[in-house]
């Protein structure tokens, strides 16, 4: 009876010691190395949608430095517990320029066939038409892909890089659009 009661006692140590084992290895990669986020909203149209699921790497940046056209996770300028998933338009030291619609990095045309429509500007915000914007060192320039309905760097201004919660890396939901995410600038853009 008590190799009985001993025997029961040990297999379930095994399963508790498995099952801690495996939730400490989810935390640890969640907290340190992916996460997976979904997309609310309409600013990455028509790239990414509302109820898109992917995952975010929060290593990538100590690997390599961030690149034009990389899609990140960030917290809000105006409000830390809420995300936003934005793109890299430009880099610490670039001179941005908004010059009727067209996005212009150290005085030569980006060419952004991934957006939805040209880009806009409000009154108020941080970038005036035809007027230069130079990034701080340690901040990127960010901005949606749906332009007309994204708030973003040209709202707020610049962000610091330690906003950024990582690199959006690749989509699991839905199933037609699993799969990586690339950046689709040319390397001489980036």
């Amino acid at each position: 009876m008590l190799k009985t009661a001993k025997a029961v006692i040990d297999f379930v140590m095994d399963i508790l010691e498995t099952v801690v084992f495996i939730g400490s290895m989810f935390i640890v990669v969640y907290l340190f190395i992916l996460t997976p986020n979904q997309v609310k909203g309409a600013s990455m149209e028509p790239n990414f949608h509302t109820g898109d699921y992917i995952l975010t790497s929060r290593i990538t940046y100590k690997f390599r430095k961030l690149e034009r056209g990389d899609v990140v996770v960030l917290k809000s300028p105006k409000n830390p517990d809420i995300e936003y998933i934005k793109r890299v338009v430009g880099l610490p030291g670039d001179v941005l320029i908004v010059r009727n619609g067209d996005v212009l990095i150290n005085d030569n045309l980006l060419t952004e066939k991934y957006i939805a429509a040209r880009t806009n500007l409000w009154e108020g915000g941080c970038l005036k038409d035809n007027i230069p914007y130079s990034i701080p060192v340690d901040e990127v320039f960010v901005m949606g892909d749906n332009r007309p309905r994204s708030s973003d760097s040209r709202e707020f201004c610049s962000v610091p890089i330690q906003s950024l919660i990582g690199q959006v890396f690749y989509r699991y939901f839905p199933a037609d659009k699993i799969g990586g995410i690339s950046n689709p600038l040319p390397s001489s853009l980036r």
